[in-house]
């Protein structure tokens, strides 16, 4: 054997063919996918810098900046949303298919986003990798964000402030199907992304309509009824005015001493600043800490009755729930238990979201801003009698709970296309015999 066959076998046996698990009917006798490094199928450029001060929204030039891939843009960009005064000649402008990745950023998974810009003629800003090769830039796109990014995270350097360098990711091992597969894959992942925005654009839509609807179903700022009633209430007259606390007991928690192992664990939920992402959600039926009978005995930390209205009162100061089961608060928290005959406690849920902005806007101090508990002892709500209350929280309860499963449905697709990612691309054991 040839010194020259030598090297060349060395070179196969240094880059496996691969295959994915999942491939579409007419590829599935087609050769493996090649390995490469990204740097043999594309060069790596740069973009050249754009100002804050160089966008102009009637300049006659798109363009796009390193800082809105993080927020504007998803794996592909067919539209710019910014645009330029700088002359064109004076630019980096884009090629159909080109996929570009910060240079900079704030955390080394976050560099890692990858972009294809479908069209010709946008000015790239700096602080943008450009890669531009014969690929299917759709295809390397969907790649570079899946199952590669992890592999450029890695070699992304800094702390304070990561940085991605042209060199790094032409070192970058890829492996590259026939331009049919990879056409067929964008096509399949980009019909997804497609179902996603239409699904998000769904519960945009509902909770836009729940925000108008509120406005409508409650008085506003000095008045005393409604713009909109429900036609067997149109005539039930004028909201009165009245102080909570005459119509919900107010109660508030406590914290256990920590230092004793007996007062938790025991299977009482307690609602604390760690359920924060819990809140504004409804019911609350979880919570990361649990405490036990011995720790509600030991402190003056209270069981509060299923249905009880909660309220954080600093740290994410407004936010409120409804209790599905007994449950019992850190001192972070103010709960109403509703008089029944006097206040629904779902439509005081609902009074608590629109008055949230009140609630932040008293909110005082530097590090952590708190309500005190004088502020709760004078609130005042303007309220219709029980039933008008429980038809308003009804309707709204149905509103949040389409919301709710609209938003389930976004969440499946998500799912479904990180599934759908992981086996449409190779990974290195994914060899083939």
């Amino acid at each position: 054997m040839s010194s020259k066959t030598k090297n060349t076998a060395t070179k196969e046996e240094a880059k496996p063919a691969l295959v994915p698990k999942l491939r579409f009917p007419e590829f599935r006798g087609a050769s493996a996918w090649e390995p490469a490094t990204l740097g043999e199928k594309s060069s790596i450029l740069k973009g050249k810098g754009i100002s804050k001060a160089d966008l102009d929204p009637l300049g006659p030039q798109a363009c796009i900046r390193y800082g809105e891939l993080y927020t504007r843009y998803g794996e592909t960009i067919s539209l710019a949303v910014s645009r330029t005064k700088v002359p064109a000649s004076e630019l980096f402008l884009s090629k159909p298919d080109d996929v570009i990745i910060p240079s900079s950023g704030e955390t080394k998974i976050d560099i890692a986003k990858a972009s294809c810009v479908l069209a010709g003629g946008i000015a790239l800003g700096g602080d943008l990798n450009v890669i531009r090769s014969k690929l299917n830039g759709t295809f390397l796109s969907y790649y570079l964000n899946g199952p590669k990014r992890q592999d450029i995270a890695k070699v992304a350097q800094g702390d304070t402030v990561v940085h991605l360098y042209p060199h790094q990711l032409e070192a970058l091992h890829i492996a590259v199907p026939s331009p049919a597969e990879q056409q067929k894959i964008a096509e399949c992942l980009s019909s997804v992304d497609e179902l996603m925005a239409a699904q998000a654009r769904k519960v945009d839509a509902l909770k836009t309509h729940k925000k108008g609807l509120m406005q409508q179903l409650f008085p506003r700022e000095g008045e005393t009824q409604p713009h909109l009633r429900f036609p067997e209430f149109k005539n039930a007259g004028e909201w009165e005015e009245q102080k909570l606390e005459d119509l919900a007991k107010r109660g508030s928690g406590h914290t256990p001493n920590k230092a004793k192992q007996e007062y938790y664990n025991g299977g009482i939920k307690w609602v604390s600043l760690a359920d924060s992402k819990r809140l504004d959600n409804g019911l609350i039926s979880e919570t990361a800490i649990v405490i036990s009978e011995q720790g509600i005995k030991n402190s003056s930390a209270v069981l509060h009755t299923a249905g009880s209205v909660i309220l954080s009162r600093d740290a994410g100061v407004g936010k409120s729930a409804v209790m599905s089961e007994s449950m019992a608060v850190s001192q972070h928290f103010i709960v109403w238990t509703c008089e029944k005959h006097r206040l629904s406690n779902w439509f005081l849920y609902y009074i608590l979201q629109i008055k949230k902005p009140v609630f932040e806007s008293v909110a005082s101090g530097s590090t952590i801003k708190t309500i005190g508990l004088p502020f709760f002892k004078e609130l005042r709500i303007i309220v219709p009698p029980v039933p008008e209350q429980q038809h308003i929280a009804t309707c709204l309860s149905s509103l949040d709970a389409l919301i709710t499963a609209e938003t389930q449905k976004h969440e499946a697709l998500k799912t479904h296309k990180k599934g759908l990612m992981q086996q449409l691309f190779p990974s290195p054991e994914q060899r083939t015999t």
